[in-house]
């Protein structure tokens, strides 16, 4: 059979990927002939031979340039932009991951390639957090949303008290969801001053017998983020992590457990990481369904069901690349830097702009920010689009826009965003 030397076989090929070392497989000489290969790799599509020409921003650092022309600049809450080399990474390995003769979505959970992918994900990840041994990590499904209710099952009897402090919307899903399971207390809540503030630890007035206290680290609607923790005066702190999670250094060890949606910070959407103290796994109520037990999760290593395993390895991607970058403390630096680059352009902008959250818990993730004239802001999500700019809406339950500038987001794209706002200030001011 002839050998394909169209576009389409340029395009799958990658010096940097190690299955090319692999004689036995050589990728250069894979049939392009399929007509099924050959439909889904148009290169009219999403994937284009543009990108074959910027594959070298896989190992380097920083890439050759920030963001590819036929790319756009994606502000959305989540699912989120990726690191545009772990995309490149991922497209150069999807059809033959390093020699086995098959993408990671046909990998059987239990051979040994994936259990490699899955482990060194794991691994890179407690590098990054630096997780003591005596915590499991968990890549679950059903994102954060689940664990509101698997965490007091398995924690909590059904008369048991909880506290939670109910900083935005997600806090307060998880209050109601731990309604059904347990005996939860709202012992502060910001919905009087519309989720804008954080309260001052020694005010909380927590219950003496709470078997844990619960936060949301930083709540993506609102723009809400505690830069630091309260501790419990009795139980646990519990902390949904998902808009936050890898942005910065934690001390994990200061809770009882840490869970957080991928699909902001780490990976697609389809992943749910739970970072559990050891000592916690195991007493689940006697009507916890199965998929939501720790001690199933724990004992078979997150493999008891087929996990989502395409998600792990691209969230093992991404861990590999912030280990690339330095670790967290270097990803924080850079993420202060964007978040402050956009913070100064709308309280400098005498008004034209303007970010309702206290500035002191400011997030460095998500940005709401409101136009004094509130009939411009169709008009500015309207015209940003067209500059390549999206997702700059805000939540249906607050209005205004929206930047959420997690960690993949590049810096020059939130330096795009302030240029274009100074310049939608000067024609509308």
């Amino acid at each position: 059979m002839a050998m394909a030397t169209s576009p389409h076989s340029l395009l799958l090929q990658n010096p940097n990927t190690q299955f090319l070392k692999n004689p036995k497989i050589p990728f250069t000489t894979i049939p392009m002939t399929s007509t099924r290969l050959t439909t889904t790799l148009n290169p009219n599509k999403a994937i284009s031979v543009k990108c074959s020409a910027t594959t070298t921003h896989i190992q380097d650092r920083p890439p050759a340039q920030p963001q590819s022309q036929d790319r756009v600049f994606n502000f959305a809450a989540g699912p989120a932009n990726l690191p545009e080399n772990v995309l490149l990474k991922a497209q150069s390995e999807l059809y033959n991951w390093r020699g086995s003769g098959m993408s990671v979505m046909e990998m059987s959970h239990r051979g040994k390639e994936f259990l490699s992918i899955i482990q060194k994900a794991e691994a890179d990840l407690r590098t990054l957090l630096n997780i003591p041994p005596e915590y499991s990590v968990l890549f679950l499904q059903g994102g954060a949303t689940t664990q509101f209710a698997a965490i007091p099952l398995n924690l909590c009897k059904p008369d048991d008290r909880v506290d939670y402090v109910v900083t935005g919307s997600w806090g307060d899903k998880a209050f109601k969801e731990a309604q059904k399971y347990s005996q939860p207390k709202v012992i502060w809540s910001g919905k009087s001053e519309k989720y804008t503030q954080i309260p001052a630890f020694e005010e909380l007035e927590q219950s003496p017998d709470a078997k844990y206290l619960h936060i949301c680290a930083n709540e993506t609607i609102h723009g809400v983020e505690f830069k630091t923790y309260p501790t419990p005066k009795n139980g646990l702190l519990i902390a949904d992590m998902s808009s936050n999670f890898c942005s910065k250094p934690v001390d994990v060890s200061k809770f009882g457990i840490i869970y957080a949606g991928a699909q902001k910070n780490v990976g697609p959407s389809g992943v749910t990481v739970v970072i559990i103290r050891k000592d916690l796994i195991g007493n689940a109520q006697e009507i916890t369904p199965v998929m939501l037990d720790f001690k199933i999760h724990d004992e078979n290593k997150s493999l008891y069901n087929t996990p989502p395993c395409y998600g792990i390895y691209m969230c093992g991607l991404v861990f590999e690349d912030l280990l690339e970058q330095g670790g967290l403390g270097e990803i924080e630096k850079k993420n202060k830097r964007k978040a402050d680059l956009l913070y100064n352009a709308i309280d400098e902008s005498k008004g034209f702009y303007r970010c309702p959250v206290e500035k002191s818990v400011r997030s460095l993730m998500n940005v709401p920010f409101t136009l004094e004239k509130s009939e411009l802001e169709a008009e500015f999500v309207k015209e940003a689009a067209k500059e390549k700019m999206v997702q700059l809406k805000g939540h249906r339950s607050v209005g205004g826009m929206r930047a959420s500038i997690y960690n993949a987001m590049p810096l020059a794209g939130v330096e795009k965003l302030v240029a274009f706002m100074k310049d939608f200030q000067a024609k509308h001011a």
